[in-house]
């Protein structure tokens, strides 16, 4: 091939662009500015929206704080099922003797821990066990006595 048909074939190729390149630019029908889904992403995205009342289960934001005092060791299932209820507890074990207070607080410890939560030592034989929607701030410190 000479390079006269190399040119001519090369302004040929151009000349065919231009040409595609005008038909490209005739106006077409608009495109919407949102993406177009099917079914399935329709799905998809509705399962991602999550209504504040599902969050919430439905209650109003009440939040609670009980005061117990348990007298046994029994009595801790019951305190277990008020932090998963989203109530922050506070423990006064004073009043009953130290081996059951340390299987209580052992019991609420690995409570606290499975619902995401926290335990918080307030005094001598006083602790706050708080749920994972409760945030507990600061420390307090103990006074060493003699």
């Amino acid at each position: 091939m000479t390079i006269k048909g190399k040119l001519r074939r090369f302004f040929e190729m151009e000349d065919e662009y231009e040409e595609q390149q005008v038909q490209v630019d005739e106006p077409a029908a608009e495109e919407p500015d949102y993406p177009v889904m099917n079914k399935k992403q329709r799905k998809q995205e509705k399962a991602n929206v999550v209504s504040l009342s599902s969050v919430s289960g439905g209650q109003e934001h009440s939040s609670k704080v009980l005061l117990l005092e348990p007298h046994s060791y029994d009595e801790v299932q019951n305190i277990a099922d008020e932090l998963k209820n989203k109530k922050a507890v506070v423990i006064n074990l004073q009043r009953i003797p130290k081996d059951q207070a340390k299987r209580i607080v052992d019991f609420l410890s690995g409570t606290v821990y499975a619902i995401g939560g926290d335990i918080q030592k307030l005094g001598d034989s006083i602790f706050l066990c708080a749920p994972d929607n409760v945030d507990i701030s600061g420390s307090i410190s103990e006074i060493l006595q003699e």
